[in-house]
């Protein structure tokens, strides 16, 4: 173990640069430190990126496997390298990985993070099972066969890959709860509309379905790009040749990898773009700017709906959270879609600084990849959480409100264009505008004129006519005589 000064509550730890003190409880090492020192951004470690560090173990695992397989790793060392690995994984050392996020030089600073736990736990381990054994070292043991370059992209796809999951889970959710409330809502009629002007009916069930649609496509998406993110350029060490490593190694611990995490993980095709090229996470990072642009839109209509209660639209219900107002008595504001929204202009955000730092990457290396992690990383916990809440405090309790919806569509002229058919359109224009102007209501004036039977009212005012569904041909009340 490292040497302790006399007061034991630090002790001196050496690297490349000389000597260092580091906190005698402290798991990690001299490049640790200095980078604990050299970082203090964001304030944000990087233990609370609990999908990486989970990969960063699952990594060094793999990799102390192949290197026992390949022969530069002694059996007693690979076991102890594995098991403190595992322990990464599980997140029993997640108190050790104290760096900033935000920092310079691609990554290696997490690597190293990582690298000397692991050492440091798998020493102690190696020396319960061997008094008195050789302490593992981070970089000769650990790091073996490896770089940053190729282990912190691999960390960060498969990082990915698993938050990816829970975002799917919390999508597929928020699309049943649009699902059930479209059912609910199949037989409302309501007016339909385009650049915020009266259109054509349709029901409040068909706005809903569509909403669980568009949710849904999100997980269609993501199930497109994910295998690019099981491509990994593992043993192409620091820009793709191999250099310290060996294709056995390479096809030993991208075997392993799979093993571990269960994922079909592959070599990328050509090691040297993969080191050097970071498009896969600007893939990502346009498929969550998407799926925010879409959420934040159907946030923004469920508020238009619900404005009022009085002087809006007030088509909906949503349920009340929380007050709304200091000054304002009964005053609630749509504080979940609002919520949404705002998530939603932070991905976006997000989604321009991945943009930037993909573009960035200079010949061999992309050396921003811990923003680009930050980013992707941040804007799916949001969106997950986002999806979340916006179902279980908004969606699931959404209510119509039905005597608003049966008076509009009863008064509304957007019946007409299901009469074009029968009248012609400049007939039916001209109706429209002499029922705007004179008041009453299109039925009214078409029956006053004559101008259609009350059959062909019948059949051409069914909400099967006018929804394009097939349901029940019941005629609304107020086009009954």
């Amino acid at each position: 173990m490292a040497n302790h000064n006399t007061n034991k509550q630090s002790r001196i730890e050496v690297d490349g640069l000389g000597s260092v003190e580091v906190p005698s409880t402290a798991y990690w090492g001299a490049s640790t430190q200095r980078a604990l020192e050299n970082f203090a951004i964001s304030g944000n470690p990087l233990s609370k990126l609990r999908s990486l560090i989970w990969a960063l173990g699952a990594i060094k695992k793999a990799s102390a496997q192949a290197n026992e397989q390949q022969g530069l790793l002694g059996g007693a060392a690979s076991a102890a390298i594995q098991q403190a690995s595992q322990e990464v994984m599980d997140g029993d050392l997640d108190e050790y990985f104290v760096i900033d996020q935000i920092q310079g030089g691609a990554g290696t600073s997490t690597n190293m993070n990582a690298n000397e736990v692991i050492a440091h736990r798998a020493s102690e381990l190696l020396n319960d099972m061997q008094p008195g054994a050789q302490r593992i070292h981070a970089l000769d043991h650990v790091n073996r066969s490896q770089s940053t370059n190729d282990v912190y992209p691999t960390a960060l796809k498969l990082a990915l890959l698993r938050d990816m999951q829970e975002l799917k889970r919390a999508y597929s959710a928020l699309a049943d709860s649009f699902s059930l409330k479209a059912q609910r809502f199949s037989s409302i009629l309501k007016v339909g509309r385009t650049q915020l002007q009266d259109a054509v009916p349709m029901t409040l069930g068909q706005e809903f379905q569509a909403f669980a649609s568009s949710v849904r496509e999100e997980i269609d998406l993501i199930d497109t790009f994910e295998p690019k993110l099981l491509e990994t350029n593992l043993g192409g060490t620091a820009i793709g040749t191999g250099i310290t490593s060996s294709s056995a190694y390479s096809e030993s611990v991208i075997s392993a990898l799979s093993d571990i995490t269960g994922l079909p993980i592959t070599s990328s095709i050509d090691l040297i773009n993969a080191t050097s090229d970071a498009s896969p996470f600007l893939t990502v990072s346009s498929a969550l700017r998407r799926s925010a642009v879409k959420l934040s839109k159907i946030s923004s209509d469920l508020r238009l709906l619900s404005s009022g209660p009085q002087a809006g639209l007030a088509e909906i219900r949503l349920p009340a959270v929380q007050p709304g107002s200091s000054i304002m008595p009964g005053k609630i504001n749509p504080v979940i879609p609002e919520m949404v929204n705002q998530v939603a202009f932070h991905v976006i955000g997000a989604d321009t600084t991945v943009t930037l730092a993909v573009e960035a990457g200079q010949l061999q290396l992309n050396a921003f990849g811990p923003i680009i992690a930050h980013s992707l990383l941040e804007s799916l916990t949001w969106l997950t959480h986002a999806c979340d809440t916006l179902r279980e405090r908004c969606i699931d309790g959404i209510e119509a409100n039905n005597s608003v919806l049966e008076e509009r569509i009863a008064e509304s002229v957007s019946i007409i264009t299901a009469l074009t058919p029968a009248l012609g359109y400049m007939a039916a224009a001209k109706l429209i505008h002499d029922t705007l102007e004179h008041g009453g209501s299109v039925l009214t004036n078409i029956r006053r004129q004559g101008l259609l039977t009350e059959d062909q009212l019948a059949e051409l005012l069914s909400i099967k006519k006018l929804t394009g569904h097939d349901r029940d041909d019941t005629v609304l009340a107020s086009e009954k005589v």
